[in-house]
């Protein structure tokens, strides 16, 4: 999933450690939240989202699909 937590972070001035902790997180967790290899729990993508007073919509961005490319209809 990709996300704009990065860019978001950034625009606050904020570096991985200034913002794990006001997440109350690890800097790991968010090096791996940006570069796309975790994905948050849904608490977490809340308070990531309340943090930046955004909807999880607009930091997560799902990339929906089947695994032969073609979206589902149902």
């Amino acid at each position: 999933m990709e996300n704009l937590v990065e860019k978001l972070r950034k625009e606050r001035g904020l570096n991985q450690d200034e913002f794990a902790e006001a997440i109350r997180v690890s800097r790991q967790t968010v090096s791996s939240i940006e570069r796309g290899k975790y994905n948050p729990s849904l608490e977490l993508a809340f308070t990531i989202a309340d943090f930046f007073g955004k909807t999880i919509e607009e930091i997560f961005i799902h990339k929906g699909g089947t695994e032969d490319g073609k979206e589902k209809t149902d």
